[in-house]
């Protein structure tokens, strides 16, 4: 078998408990009707400080180790937003999802990025994925491609929706004990679309964490 690029067993939201619509481009703003769930949601402030690694300055966004070992590669095939803020939460969004599998990796959920770029259910739901591939004595190797994104702002400016695509067809559990990569045939449920709430770090600049995240799984639409 081969493992979904994150556990559907314990993803939060399906398709029926999507609460937001798509809206594309970085410019668009929602109105009074359609506000963004977690809009008005506070923060937390990462429980540790990043711990010295001879990652490279790319590798280290806001202090914060997310560096991945050379055979797990996250591609994030994005456009940057005009907009500053929605450009920030989109680049955290990818360091949310790079800090998920660098705790894969480390086989641990205390890893600072994790608490770095994640509070409540963002944080909850990240521990949750981080510990199922664990349980389940996998790692990950391959690409997973994500895609497709866009972006909107709630009006307080202290909140961005990042909606996009992944597609983990090349994308492969791997057995910690023995290596062995596990493999399936190509198929609907390799395609998940994510959005992610991202609320802003009041007291640092450019932090955004995900607070929020929403999964349709076998999403025919990103294929």
């Amino acid at each position: 078998m081969k493992r979904r690029s994150l556990p559907v067993a314990v993803a939060f939201a399906t398709t029926a408990a999507l609460l937001l619509t798509a809206c594309g481009g970085g410019d668009d703003k929602p109105d009074d009707n359609d506000k963004i769930a977690g809009a008005d949601q506070g923060t937390a402030k990462p429980s540790k400080s990043a711990e010295p690694s001879g990652a490279s300055a790319e590798g280290k966004p806001d202090g914060v180790d997310v560096s991945l070992p050379a055979d797990m590669n996250l591609v994030f095939d994005w456009q940057k937003p005009k907009d500053k803020n929605e450009a920030a939460a989109m680049e955290d969004a990818a360091n949310f999802f790079r800090a998920i599998y660098r705790g894969v990796d480390k086989r641990t959920t205390e890893d600072a990025a994790v608490t770095a770029y994640a509070t409540g259910d963002g944080l909850h739901y990240a521990e949750t994925q981080i510990n199922a591939w664990i349980d389940g004595g996998w790692t990950a190797t391959g690409t997973l491609r994500h895609y497709d994104a866009t972006t909107r702002s709630a009006a307080n400016g202290k909140s961005v929706e990042v909606a996009f695509c992944a597609d983990a067809g090349k994308f492969y559990g791997k057995e910690v004990k023995t290596e062995k990569v596990l493999k399936t045939e190509p198929s609907i449920e390799d395609f998940d679309y994510y959005k992610i709430i991202m609320v802003k770090y009041p007291t640092a600049d450019d932090l955004w964490q995900a607070s929020k995240v929403f999964v349709e799984t076998k999403a025919a639409k990103c294929q």
